[in-house]
């Protein structure tokens, strides 16, 4: 066996240096403004916990929450910026209820939209089917009825 020689497919090899980047940011971000990461960490405390636990390709869920979490975002981090962004900013914006709740109710409104959109798509296609079988077969009906001698034989609809 070689040393230093890295046995792992390129796709597990960047997965790896895109979370050390990641967490690159992350801690130059903390270092660099503690508060903003404060108020950044606890806002989007429900996005982060979605995209430890996604785990299907592409993080469909987590990409939802996430989007949902940071458009709720927007608002709270131009009051902390307004105010001065410093700690005492920070804490009184992580502590007040409305923004928190807003923000976690953002991610759990994205989360909700990722597992009932499928869903809600499933239902409206087996309607459509449901809705195209049955003037398909008004249309055999008619036509048989139309071009036979005799009186057609008449099918149940199964649903």
């Amino acid at each position: 066996m070689t040393a230093g020689v890295d046995r792992r497919p390129a796709s597990r090899r960047q997965a790896g240096s895109w979370l050390w980047l990641q967490g690159l940011a992350c801690g130059s971000l903390a270092a660099a403004a503690p508060a903003a990461a404060l108020v950044l960490a606890v806002l989007l405390a429900p996005a982060l916990l979605a995209v430890f636990l996604d785990r299907d390709p592409g993080r469909p869920t987590a990409r939802c929450v996430v989007l949902c979490a940071l458009a709720a975002c927007i608002a709270p981090l131009r009051t902390f910026w307004a105010e001065g962004h410093g700690m005492e900013a920070a804490t009184a914006l992580v502590s007040d209820p409305a923004t928190l709740g807003t923000a976690w109710s953002a991610a759990a409104g994205g989360w909700l939209l990722a597992e009932l959109t499928p869903l809600a798509v499933r239902l409206a296609l087996e309607a459509s089917g449901r809705l195209q079988s049955a003037r398909l077969r008004a249309e055999r009906a008619r036509l048989a009825e139309e071009w036979s001698p005799e009186p057609p034989v008449r099918e149940t609809p199964s649903g």
